[in-house]
Order: structure tokens, then C-alpha cells, then sequence
């Protein structure tokens, strides 16, 4: 009865870049899916339940380690993740190849970065630069909400209370 007081609410990021058109679709729809029914074809469903950030700023280089982290496939050089191919965007010689030099290229030059980086802090899954991804996102946790996908384990207590 008291293990629905265990659960904790997912927690969203969005690292936002306002100009960028998908980093721009991607927060709406992080917003319509808390506001609205999800998923949106579905007028009788109900809105998703976790807690939005929204960060206009990009990562911080621990944050970049983490994001790496939860990414499915193991990249050999971030910058392959995290660098854009826009024109003011470094060469590839001039590319940064530490997590550390691209925050530092994202604060001084955001446009080089992929928006939106979304992460799920909670279940350890990000996207960036990709609405698909954040779709993912959010359609894991409709299956959590649903009953569609086994709980993690919950704390139980041992002894007679087994």
C-alpha cells in the first residue's frame, strides 16, 4: 500500500538552445505530453507525470560524462555525439576531442553543439539532437505508467514482514 510513496517522479532535462528548430519541438512536446493526454492520438489518456527542467545552457563536462554514459552505443570521440555539422561548427582537426573542451566550445559557441540534449535522469537515457529520441523517452515512461513495463525492484522489508 505505501511503496506507491517510494516511487519518485522521473526528472527531465532539456539543455534548450531557442534558436534551434528541433531543440524547439522537442520542449513542446515534453510540455504538451505534461499538459495534455499521452500520447496525443489517445484523446481519453492521460498527461505523463515527471519533473521538466528546462536548462538554456549547455552541459556542464560532468553533465557531458554522465549524458555519455547513458548513450546505447559507447562513442570513441564526444565530439561525434555532441558537435553539430553547422558552419561555425569546428573543422575536423579543430574539433575538440575531450568532454571538457566541448563545454567549454558550447558556452563560447552554442551553435556548434546538437539541441536538444534530453536526459532521463531517473532511468538513465538521453537523446541529442533528436526528437525520435525524446519520444522514446517519454514513451518509456507511458509504459511505466501504464503497468506495460515490470516495475523496478522495490525496497522490501526482510525479515517477518516477507
Amino acid at each position: 500500500m505505501f511503496n506507491s510513496f517510494k516511487r519518485k517522479l522521473p526528472e527531465i532535462s532539456i539543455f534548450h538552445h531557442p534558436s534551434s528548430p528541433p531543440s524547439t519541438k522537442a520542449l513542446n512536446l515534453l510540455r504538451s505530453s505534461l499538459s495534455g493526454p499521452y500520447p496525443p492520438e489517445n484523446a481519453k489518456g492521460q498527461p505523463l507525470d515527471f519533473k521538466l527542467d528546462v536548462v538554456e545552457s549547455a552541459p556542464t563536462s560532468d553533465q557531458l560524462k554522465t549524458i555519455l554514459s547513458y548513450l546505447p552505443s559507447k562513442a570513441v570521440n564526444p565530439s561525434m555525439v555532441f558537435l553539430s555539422a553547422h558552419p561555425s561548427a569546428p573543422s575536423a582537426a579543430e574539433q575538440p576531442t575531450s568532454v571538457k573542451g566541448i563545454a567549454e566550445l558550447a558556452e563560447s559557441n552554442p551553435n556548434a553543439i546538437k539541441w536538444p540534449i534530453v536526459v532521463d535522469w531517473e532511468d538513465g537515457k538521453a537523446s541529442i539532437g533528436d526528437v525520435e529520441g525524446v519520444k522514446g523517452i517519454l514513451e518509456t515512461i507511458r509504459k511505466r505508467r501504464d503497468g506495460e513495463l515490470k516495475e523496478e525492484e522495490v525496497h522490501k522489508p526482510g525479515g517477518w514482514f516477507v
